[in-house]
């Protein structure tokens, strides 16, 4: 009687056993799985947000300066540089900028500050007119952006097509290009160009930063080495 009372004991223990590893082991399994999701999620934010590795030093220069954002639309009438026309282009540019800690003017702080006369001089590269606006906004940076566009009809689909570009250039108060980059696109049908470039840019605006600030970065001088006393 007492064997068979042991061996049930056993038996007991070993079935409770059984019972339990698979629910030990499932519950780490979840673990495991939850974990890989967080860090996937957390892999998927940082390449949507699209943040390029910065030089430590470099990233802190760039956040130690203010910059100037204009934009302007080239077309066969000439540029047209009135900046209220591309608060959607300014705004793409400006919040990925904000993302890395750069700082930046307004729109309404450069309109208020800066004449159009100015603004214009950025776009047919007049030094010293540029470099007076610069001045009075105190920017260390300016990012010119310069849309341009162009119709065609498609040979094969015989209907009118639209080429939209922007060329964006980081420079100096005096219009020295340190860095540029560039989108595009097209589309088949509408005439709205200024839409599709504010399209466009949300699109690509932060690959467009990322180039323009990695190549800053690029273009640096090294700041090693010991300091003249």
């Amino acid at each position: 009687m007492v064997c068979y009372r042991e061996l049930g004991m056993v038996l007991s223990c070993a079935l409770a056993l059984f019972a339990v590893t698979p629910t030990a082991s499932a519950f780490s399994f979840s673990e495991d799985v939850a974990k890989d999701a967080r860090t996937e999620d957390e892999q998927r934010t940082a390449a949507a947000q699209g943040l390029p590795a910065l030089p430590g030093p470099c990233l802190d220069d760039l956040r130690r300066k203010k910059i100037m954002i204009v934009m302007g639309e080239r077309s066969g009438e000439g540029v047209s540089t009135r900046q209220a026309r591309y608060s959607p282009h300014f705004n793409s540019i400006n919040k990925r900028l904000l993302r890395h800690g750069v700082r930046t003017y307004s729109q309404q702080e450069i309109t208020a500050q800066v004449a159009q006369a100015e603004i214009d001089a950025y776009f047919r590269n007049d030094p010293d007119a540029a470099l007076a606006a610069s001045k009075k906004m105190g920017a260390q940076l300016v990012l010119r952006g310069t849309i341009t566009s162009r119709s065609a009809i498609n040979p094969v689909l015989r209907i009118p097509e639209v080429y939209v570009s922007i060329a964006y250039s980081l420079m100096t108060p005096g219009g020295n290009v340190l860095s540029d980059a560039s989108a595009s696109a097209e589309s088949y049908s509408g005439s709205d160009t200024l839409g599709m470039a504010g399209t466009l840019i949300e699109e690509q605006a932060d690959s467009v930063v990322n180039r323009l600030l990695g190549g800053y970065c690029a273009a640096r001088p090294s700041t090693g080495g010991s300091k003249r006393k």
